[in-house]
């Protein structure tokens, strides 16, 4: 069971060791959608949810969510995050999200981009659900993932 990172010799999970290698500027973007009906993207573009502003909440959440992530996924790191960054997009059948994670450190933001996305997405929902019962989450993925080493 040696071949995979994240199981010891004895097939036991583990948090991979990333000691040896060496520290690198790290960025990911992760995007996804809510699909909404007309009449609850109406009360979010007017800013009449009940809830309060639902666009910039879902933003907050969402940065919250990023700096949360290995509270939340178990064999995460605690990365030092320099920047996550979420935008919403209202569009006409419902929400764009898109989040930007960055650090410098040993080891990837992917997984910080994707929980950005995926709190604000929830958080829309959440802050929607008494006006829409037929909110569709989805198309949640990593849009691109970079890495530069600091000599640069």
């Amino acid at each position: 069971m040696g071949n995979f990172t994240h199981i010891d010799d004895e097939g036991k999970a583990r948090m991979v060791d990333v000691s040896h290698k060496p520290d690198q500027i790290r960025e990911a973007r992760a995007k996804g959608f809510i699909k909404l009906n007309s009449q609850t993207i109406a009360l979010i573009r007017e800013n009449k949810m009940k809830k309060g502003d639902v666009l910039t909440v879902a933003e907050i959440a969402g940065i919250q969510g990023a700096k949360k992530n290995s509270e939340l996924i178990p064999l995460c790191h605690l990365l030092p995050l320099s920047k996550v960054e979420v935008k919403t997009n209202l569009m006409d059948d419902g929400v764009e999200v898109e989040a930007m994670a960055k650090c410098i450190g040993q080891t990837g933001v992917e997984m910080e981009a994707l929980m950005g996305v995926s709190v604000a997405l929830l958080t829309i929902y959440d802050m929607c659900k008494a006006v829409d019962k037929e909110m569709m989450i989805g198309n949640i993925k990593l849009i691109e993932k970079t890495k530069t080493d600091l000599s640069r």
